[in-house]
């Protein structure tokens, strides 16, 4: 099923926009959005230390030249720009959100909310002392329609009880020309956990979305990747809030590895999900299979943008606050932690209760489905016994 309709409908001016940070992310993941968000924000301003990034934003973006500036206070200081992207590397996330929140910004910060677990708390403090101002966490897992019409299924009872979790996701990680996977920040991180604290924290979203939250993780690590810091390895025993137990293996090695279905297994009382790219698949207790899948413009990225514009201008609620993305790192941590004093470690309720329906599931505003008004193409197929 295709929705043709408008991808946005909206009687508000743009969100007059600044970005701090010009660099891959931008121009892979946050432009694409926001190209398709014309009517929703308009770019009056942005910030790069280098003169050649942000020419080359200009050029991609056609965002005329003479709205760079080479210091990000400066463009703070503007009474023009009303809300900011902010995509830096993962050290500078809290600093300069605590710069931008101070300056009266609305903030739409890159994942992690900090370098560690201390800046990560300071974060949900800075936020709750900010409440006139919108703070969303770039987390696209929370918004990915592949991952919102597996929960759907979850949540309507196409599994029965989740009693069991099972993931294990290994990607060869080595620096590529024009990857992240070639910024030398991620070389030599000022941060904990590596790859883990970087790309892991989209695994956990993905865990805590369809499963709700972990209350006690164990593990283990090992390294096998010369080419970035942190362990190359991470194995996670979890015992989520509704009881089911759970393991979360990922490994980034410097060797390729073979192909892998790296998908996320649910197993319930009535039928097994697995959570792949683009697809879901449901097993159920008669022999059949139900393949489900959804197209996708992106992943994620879009309706994260329109989530944070509904936010800004009508007060809706964020999905992906502070609170959610801290607890995604603070389970990786957390999980580190264990790993390293070989003990089972529980996690830390902080500031909120944890919870078997942790992440609420984002729909369009006014919607009465998934995927009202997006451009989503959803198909069905079911295989097996009549």
């Amino acid at each position: 099923m295709t929705d043709s309709r408008p991808t946005t409908t909206t009687n508000h001016d743009p969100i007059r926009l600044g970005i701090i940070g010009t660099g891959l992310a931008v121009e892979k993941l946050h432009w694409p959005a926001l190209k398709r968000l014309r009517d929703r924000f308009e770019v009056v301003a942005f910030a790069n230390r280098s003169r050649p990034n942000a020419e080359k934003f200009a050029a991609l973006s056609g965002t005329p030249i003479d709205r760079y500036v080479a210091d990000y206070q400066e463009l703070l200081g503007r009474d023009d720009v009303e809300a900011v992207l902010i995509s830096l590397p993962i050290p500078l996330n809290f600093p300069v959100s605590r710069d931008a929140l101070q300056a009266g910004k609305h903030v739409l910060c890159e994942k992690p909310p900090g370098k560690d677990a201390a800046e990560g708390r300071a974060f949900v403090e800075l936020a709750a002392a900010h409440p006139d101002r919108v703070v969303l966490i770039a987390e696209n897992a929370f918004y990915r329609d592949d991952l919102r019409l597996a929960r759907s299924l979850i949540d309507g009872g196409a599994i029965g009880r989740v009693h069991l979790v099972a993931w294990r996701n290994v990607s060869q990680l080595i620096p590529r020309p024009g990857a992240f996977s070639s910024t030398p920040w991620r070389h030599h991180p000022g941060y904990d956990g590596g790859p883990h604290l970087d790309a892991g924290v989209h695994d956990v979203a993905r865990i805590r979305l369809l499963c709700g939250d972990a209350d006690r993780v164990s593990g283990a690590t090992q390294d096998a990747n010369t080419t970035h810091g942190g362990p190359s390895d991470l194995a996670l025993t979890l015992r989520f809030v509704s009881g089911a137990a759970g393991s979360y293996t990922a490994s980034y090695p410097e060797i390729p590895a073979p192909d892998e279905p790296n998908d996320l297994r649910l197993y319930g009382t009535e039928g097994v999900l697995s959570v792949a790219w683009d697809t879901t698949r449901l097993f159920r207790p008669d022999g059949t299979t139900e393949t489900h899948r959804a197209e996708m413009p992106d992943y994620g990225f879009t309706n994260e943008f329109r989530n944070f514009a509904d936010a800004v201008r009508d007060g809706a609620p964020v999905v992906g606050t502070v609170v959610q993305s801290w607890r995604n790192m603070q389970l990786v941590l957390t999980g580190l932690a264990a790993a390293e004093r070989g003990e089972t470690m529980p996690i830390d309720p902080w500031p909120d209760a944890l919870s078997a329906d942790a992440v609420p599931l984002w729909r369009p505003p006014g919607a009465s489905g998934l995927f009202d008004g997006l451009e989503t193409a959803v198909t069905r197929e079911v295989e097996g016994a009549s």
